[in-house]
């Protein structure tokens, strides 16, 4: 009852928004699924009207509403590892913007740091959307973006699909780690480990792939992993008018992201379902368990009652007891197997 009442409260909000913002607005819905604060920071693009806020702060399992300009265009990532020193100076170990603010007032995410990009309704009023997710300034947070409405482009066609990096990549090769207090906290991108032009993408001739980036491109295929990577990576939608960017997505979990940074992404639904499980794996035991001694001690029970009215009954004249019923015919009748069948048929309950 309380989940459907907010559900209707946040369409109402997200309705009340598009009607004041006009009809070709966009919203988003910044959600953390992560164990650990994140504190969003947005970058407005040159040219373009900014959002109502360049930085907040999102506690677990929090998420923030934010109507967003027509043709807006810009970056969001999430900041970790943020507090405030005694002079109350604001600043962040991963995604940093030195503003030494929660806001961000116009500063960009120091990398290593996860990127989502955005370029909305930018083929001159067409409606189409472009956004990607990009590791090309390295990583710090898994990240999924989903459009909802609108339609996919080009021969593909149909629902628009969600681009990002959902899995955790604090796995990632020695020399490319960010260490903070014996764990790692980002990986830097290869240009900013090596700053050679070898892998700094200075010309496209020299922008190419290398062992670097596709260790992140096998983990994370719908993410741009260096600066040309755009082929597989951009993804477009047509007049869609909501997206969700969620930091350290429900899946990631699945994929391992454990001690992450310092406390592992989100709890792992999953091994709740497992801990029933076994739960009710030990409780089919203990039942399977007492119905059988039960079985035996009511088998055994019931053989020496039998015993005792075969004896009783061979000293009664055959003359007395015509039609008495055969006491083999009674120890027959119910057998102990009968009463363990009963065990299997609780798991299927």
């Amino acid at each position: 009852m309380v989940a459907s009442t907010r559900f209707a409260i946040t369409l109402g909000i997200i309705y009340l928004l598009q009607f004041l913002t006009g009809s070709d607005s966009v919203t988003f819905e910044v959600e953390n699924k992560c164990s650990y604060p994140v504190w969003p920071g947005i970058l407005s693009g040159i040219g373009t009207l900014p959002v109502s806020t360049t930085g907040f702060t999102l506690q677990r399992g929090e998420s923030k509403i934010i109507p967003v300009p027509p043709g807006w265009s810009g970056r969001i990532w999430g900041r970790t590892l943020c507090s405030h020193d005694s002079t109350g100076k604001f600043s962040c170990i991963t995604g940093d913007c030195g503003s030494s603010t929660i806001e961000c007032s116009g500063g960009k995410a120091a990398p290593p740091v996860t990127l989502v990009e955005f370029n909305l309704n930018g083929t001159g009023g067409g409606g189409l959307d472009f956004f990607d997710a990009s590791l090309v300034e390295g990583f710090n947070l898994p990240v999924k973006v989903e459009p909802r409405g609108g339609t996919a482009t080009g021969s593909r066609g149909g629902k628009c699909r969600w681009t990002g990096c959902k899995v955790n990549l604090k796995a990632c090769p020695t020399d490319l780690k960010v260490m903070r207090g014996g764990e790692c906290v980002a990986c830097k991108s290869e240009c900013q480990s090596f700053g050679n032009s070898k892998f700094c993408c200075e010309t496209p001739e020299k922008c190419k792939s290398s062992s670097y980036s596709e260790f992140f491109k096998s983990r994370c295929p719908r993410a741009i992993v260096y600066a040309c990577d755009r082929a597989s990576s951009n993804f477009n939608c047509a007049f869609a008018d909501y997206y969700t960017i969620t930091f350290c997505p429900t899946s990631s979990i699945e994929l391992g992201n454990e001690n992450y940074p310092a406390a592992s992404g989100v709890e792992n639904s999953g091994s709740n379902d497992g801990g029933s499980a076994n739960i009710l794996t030990v409780f089919y035991k203990f039942i399977r368990s007492a119905l059988v001694s039960i079985s035996i001690t009511f088998t055994f029970t019931f053989t020496v009652m039998c015993g005792c009215i075969k004896r009783r009954s061979s000293d009664v004249s055959a003359e007395a007891q015509p039609s008495s019923v055969p006491a083999e015919a009674v120890t027959v009748s119910v057998p102990a197997e009968a009463v363990t069948a009963a065990s299997p048929a609780l798991s299927e309950d």
